[in-house]
């Protein structure tokens, strides 16, 4: 086996500064150390030299440190950093990234920390804050952000509570569970009806003139009833009024409809997982009035051709193909037509 060194340390090299100022022959300061008469010369011409103030410690320690820092991973490798924010524009996070890449090549290519250091280093080496909207939630330093109250609760006719919903629904298991909701957008009136399947997590999206009760159920039924029987068991919302004919749906398309606990929307996590990812392309100031459809329609279709973990790294539309039984286009019907 080969010879293996260790690095002086800075308490050696303080002893190092003061011995040599004390006049000791090199001989002398290795001996006192346990050290090579070779390290002790090596470390006085590259740390010293012609410097006027002669051998430093500290300036040593931080020369060594600097000698031996190659950059970032994303820094050395050209390809890998463009692999790696071109998945991240498209709206890949870090750990769902270091997961594809690694199912893809069958070994760990980079680790989601080290993207995450990347891109905040980026940002305050840059002071370019638009770095970091390569991350889901487009935050410029890390840590949680304050949670905000709930809406009231609602009384809803025919309202079944949620732990009346079947345990098959629950464990995500058992394909044709759904929720639903709405994202809500800064300008008064604008609105996306939003329909998301737990198992797959395959999502939809469909723009609405407005979330009156009626109109929205008829939509609800429009949109589920061409999938099959197994696909459409329950129908999960929060208490918004907007939901309250909620039981047009139980006969057409013949799916049971559950509501969520009063200021509890987290029971409906897969949706509200989604919207929360879904908007990074969809920004709570966007204006649905000037938005092209081409946008909407490539907002759903980079959601649900995005790996996820929960899903061994396949992607919504490729989980939810599986359940299907056959190939099917990903993104459902994404208008009210």
């Amino acid at each position: 086996m080969g010879k293996t060194y260790e690095q002086l340390t800075l308490e050696e090299r303080c002893r190092i500064a003061e011995l040599h100022r004390a006049g000791a022959s090199l001989r002398q300061i290795a001996a006192d150390l346990d050290r090579a008469p070779s390290t002790v010369s090596r470390e006085l011409k590259r740390n010293a030299g012609s410097r006027p103030a002669g051998y430093r410690p500290v300036f040593a320690q931080q020369q060594t440190r600097a000698r031996r820092w190659t950059g970032s991973r994303l820094d050395r490798n050209p390809a890998l950093r463009e692999r790696v924010l071109a998945d991240l524009s498209q709206g890949c996070s870090p750990a769902l990234l270091a997961g594809r890449l690694k199912l893809e090549q069958g070994k760990t290519v980079i680790g989601c920390e080290t993207i995450y250091r990347f891109i905040y280093a980026q940002i305050k080496r840059t002071n370019d804050g638009r770095w970091r909207h390569y991350l889901p939630r487009a935050k410029s330093r890390r840590g949680r952000r304050a949670k905000k109250g709930g809406s009231p609760a609602s009384f809803i006719k025919d309202r079944i509570s949620i732990d009346h919903r079947p345990r098959a629904a629950s464990d995500r298991h058992q394909p044709g569970h759904w929720e639903a909701d709405f994202m809500l957008f800064a300008t008064y009136g604008q609105n996306i009806l939003v329909l998301h399947e737990r198992t797959s997590r395959f999502t939809t999206l469909v723009l609405t003139q407005n979330r009156q009760a009626e109109p929205t159920a008829l939509l609800l039924a429009q949109l589920l009833q061409p999938l099959p029987k197994h696909l459409r068991r329950t129908l999960t919302f929060d208490n918004g009024t907007e939901f309250a004919e909620h039981h047009r749906l139980n006969a057409n398309p013949g799916i049971a409809t559950f509501f969520c606990d009063p200021h509890a929307p987290w029971q409906k996590g897969g949706i509200e997982n989604a919207i929360g990812r879904i908007r990074r392309f969809l920004p709570r100031r966007t204006n649905l009035n000037t938005l092209n459809p081409d946008q909407l329609l490539r907002s759903i279709l980079a959601y649900n051709h995005t790996p996820r973990k929960c899903l061994d790294f396949l992607t919504p539309a490729e989980q939810f193909s599986k359940l299907l039984h056959f190939k099917r286009d990903s993104t459902l019907p994404l208008s009210g037509e």
